[in-house]
Formats: structure tokens, sequence, C-alpha cells
């Protein structure tokens, strides 16, 4: 029964995950330390392991409708990766309580500046890297079929940003897709589809940097690990044939809506000790 529980979240988290890029985690720890009470440093190193497992479920079908930016995505996750290694090395020293809270002022942050940008705001000009590097992309548009073509800003910033969420992902085990999407999103000013999408597939990577980190230490627990990678395979599967086809303004407000419930839970958990 446990198991089927495991299993049955797991596909609501990769579900959710994949359409949002955030990678199923912000489902799964919550679920794992508020409702089942397990210790958050083996629900991390479980969520890691589902990370990967909704990447790799979500990420083909993302390449196949052309929603993923490639290049962009291997530069960024020089900063990811790199962060990852951090975040693993300063792990031992943080308390859980302070990780709650860590976790529930970013996400609340996040919500915030999501819920302020009611528009979508992309750039109308490449920024040098992203011109030098070729970083621009185009994806078809649902409805039409035409082509839609976006530029890329910022990219110091984006990098910056992701050598945080790397940290972020090895200390929290969210797979950091919401810092990646919002850096995405806000700063380097990418359509949300093409953000979430790229995101799912860099998670994938820096998960896979963390969570070998965590196996190392011995805090991964196959009977709980095993049962949410199969479930969240599924879910992830699901979620990335339907997000082509939802309207950007959709995903934004679910986005928002699941930043404030998970922020309260884990602000709560963190004061409660």
């Amino acid at each position: 029964m446990y198991s089927l529980f495991l299993v049955l979240i797991s596909i609501f988290g990769g579900f959710l995950g994949s359409i949002l890029g955030l990678g199923g985690g912000i489902i799964i720890v919550p679920v794992l330390t508020l409702i089942l009470h397990v210790d958050i440093r083996y629900a991390i190193a479980a969520s890691l392991i589902s990370i990967v497992a909704t990447s790799s479920g979500a990420a083909a079908g993302f390449l196949k409708d052309h929603l993923t930016n490639l290049r962009l995505a291997v530069l960024l996750e020089i900063g990811t990766v790199t962060g990852a290694i951090t975040g693993f090395l300063i792990g031992k020293s943080v308390k859980a309580s302070f990780l709650f809270l860590l976790f529930g002022v970013f996400l609340l942050l996040s919500a915030i500046m999501m819920f302020r940008r009611r528009d979508e705001a992309v750039a109308v000009k490449n920024h040098p890297w992203a011109e030098k590097l070729k970083l621009d992309g185009e994806y078809p548009d649902p409805r039409s079929g035409a082509l839609i073509h976006y530029t890329v800003a910022n990219v110091p910033i984006g990098l910056i940003a992701m050598y945080f969420a790397g940290m972020l992902s090895a200390l929290l085990g969210i797979g950091s897709g919401i810092f990646k999407v919002t850096a995405m999103d806000g700063a380097m000013k990418l359509p949300m589809k093409v953000s979430s999408a790229t995101s799912n597939f860099m998670i994938g990577v820096t998960a896979t940097a963390s969570a070998g980190a965590y196996l190392f230490r011995g805090q991964v627990r196959p009977e709980i690990a095993c049962p949410m990678a199969l479930g969240i395979i599924g879910g992830s599967w699901v979620g990335a044939r339907i997000m082509p086809h939802l309207p950007s303004g959709l995903v934004r407000k679910i986005f928002v809506v699941v930043l404030l419930v998970v922020a309260a839970q884990m602000i709560v958990k963190g004061i409660q000790g």
C-alpha cells in the first residue's frame, strides 16, 4: 500500500513537473516529509533519482516538438553542475530546518516574481553572447503550425542564476527547475514553453550530478526511490504530450499556484523545526 501511494503521488508529480519544467521534486519532497514523515535528506535523495526519471520521460517529447533549446541548455549546464558540486560540499553542515525555510522562502519569492509578470515579455534583441553562440531559436505554434522565432537576453545573468540553481538542487533535491524556469523566463526573456522544455532537459543533468553524491553518502533508499521513479516516468511522459497544446498563460498560472501552496507548507515546517 505504501509503495502504491508513492507511485500515485509520483505520477502526479511527474505530470505537473514535466508541464512546468520543475522535475517533480517540488511535489515529492513535501509529500515525503510533510505527509509520510521521511527524513528530509532521504526525501531529497529519492527526489533527485526521480528527477532524473522525469527528465528522461519528458525531454524526448519536447525535443520532438522542437521546444527545447539544446545550445542554451548545454551552456547553462556549466553553471548548474558547478553549483551542484558546491551544494554537495556544503550540504553536511546545513540543518534540516534551515533547508525547509530556504526552500519555502525561495518558492515564495519565485511566485511573487512570476505573478507580477502577467504578460509574456520575450526578448526583442539577442545578447552579444547569444548572437555569437547562436542561442536564439524557434518553435512551432500548436494552432497554426507557423514557426515562432525568439531571441535570448542577459546570458551572463542566466549563467549566474544557474549556478545557484545547481546549489539548490544538491541541497533541496528539487532539480532546481523553479529557479531555471524563473531565470530563463524572467531574466533571459524566453517564451514560457521554451523555458519549461529547456529546464526539463537540464534538470536531468543537474540531478544526476547531485544524486551521485547522495548515493555515495548512502542516503538513497531504494524502497522509496524505485516506486517513485517508476510513477514519475509515466506522469512526465503524459505531461510532455499535453504541454505543447496548453496556452502559455495557463502554464504560468498553474506555476504560481503550485509555488504558493508548497512555499506555505515548507515555511511552516521550517519554523516548527
